[in-house]
């Protein structure tokens, strides 16, 4: 996968995942069909809203994912525990100022409930509510306008490179997020501080931007 490669150069020698596919609700939210387009080594956010995510469902689904050596996290169900498979918690931004009371998240911390916590942002005031409530990395967005979130004004390449730079200061993990849909566009992520990529579009073609 040729723009699989080229996310890779993001990340080269910082052993973190440089790719992170999602699913969404509507476009496409069939999490078992998008791991069959992903490389070994990526990770998987279902966002599973609305969605059958039951618990054998989840755990058959955590099992095909650990057999290509990929992580899975889920959003919308945080609920779900690493005790059937789920790696991982992905957060909507809304939630980075919540106090969850069943421990997943916490203001103070976080628990050992899962391996790695991941949130949303789209401005330098949710990158700051990620850092204290003990999130690992954040995927902001939208870089390049995108059909997803239309009515979202996108970051431009400077003003994410500022918030990657700024969530790194912080200790996290900083991807891209919205209307990355080729090697060219992943090619004016270089020097932005990226970590990686986040998306649906670049493996699924037919959703492009």
């Amino acid at each position: 996968m040729q723009i699989a490669r080229s996310i890779g150069y993001l990340s080269a020698g910082s052993g973190s995942i440089s790719l992170i596919a999602m699913t969404d609700p509507e476009r496409f939210p069939a999490p078992e069909v998008m791991l069959q387009r992903l490389p070994r080594g990526s990770a998987l956010i279902w966002r599973a809203y609305g969605e059958n995510a039951s618990p054998s469902r989840m755990r058959t689904l955590a099992a095909l994912v650990r057999s290509k050596g990929s992580v899975l996290l889920i959003a919308g169900r945080p609920q779900a525990g690493s005790h059937i498979g789920i790696d991982g918690l992905h957060l909507p931004e809304r939630a980075l100022h919540r106090r969850y009371e069943n421990g997943y998240v916490r203001r103070a911390g976080r628990s050992n409930a899962h391996h790695a916590v991941t949130a949303a942002c789209h401005s330098e005031q949710a990158i700051l509510a990620a850092a204290a409530a003990g999130v690992d990395a954040v995927l902001i967005s939208p870089v390049f306008p995108t059909k997803s979130h239309p009515e979202g004004k996108p970051l431009g390449i400077i003003r994410f490179a500022h918030l990657a730079r700024r969530a790194r200061h912080l200790g996290l993990t900083p991807y891209a997020l919205g209307g990355i849909v080729n090697e060219a566009d992943v090619r004016r992520l270089r020097g932005t501080g990226a970590a990686g990529v986040a998306g649906i579009s670049m493996l699924v073609p037919k959703l492009s931007r």
